[in-house]
């Protein structure tokens, strides 16, 4: 019979240490495309729901639920905001802002899609990622470019959030 608690504690154990609500990994993926005809950058960044809704409470309302029916309207200004200053473009040199189009939610998935408008030509871009960084300590960002004829990706982490592409 005192094997029976020992018995339950151990059947117990698992389930008082994990935590339903933590993932194995935190990652975000921004993929830029330079279109020539339209002479933009448009860009998409992928952040899970519950990642980007935890950092969206932290930072500017506890009240916040992503991806239901009656989403707060704040929701889409708190985003850009947050978006802009993560997340810096730099064209042959010139740093550039980004249009916040909108969002919508996939899955388990935000996609969140901006744009540089006016670019007509790059030799160079440089892309600064923090997204996450400040809220998870082991987030990850991936960055995939594809700019003329090339296809690059990065992987960034908080000791090396920057990458740069040279097109000459």
């Amino acid at each position: 019979m005192k094997l029976v608690p020992i018995l339950i504690v151990f059947l117990c154990l698992p389930f008082l240490i994990s935590n339903s609500d933590t993932h194995e990994y935190y990652v975000s993926v921004t993929e830029i495309e330079y279109v020539k005809e339209q002479q933009s950058l448009q860009i998409i960044s992928q952040i899970f729901i519950d990642d980007f809704e935890t950092l969206l409470r932290k930072r500017y309302d506890e009240q916040i639920t992503l991806a239901i029916k009656d989403e707060a309207e704040m929701v889409d200004t708190y985003m850009n905001r947050y978006l802009s200053d993560k997340l810096k473009v730099t064209v042959n040199g010139e740093a550039l802002n980004f249009k916040f189009i909108g969002k919508e939610y996939k899955d388990d998935i935000t996609y969140c899609y901006l744009e540089i408008e006016n670019v007509s030509n790059i030799e160079s871009i440089a892309l600064t990622n923090q997204i996450l960084f400040d809220v998870f300590l082991d987030q990850q960002n991936i960055v995939r470019l594809k700019i003329q004829d090339r296809n690059k990706s990065f992987l960034l982490v908080p000791e090396n959030d920057s990458c740069v592409l040279n097109l000459n």
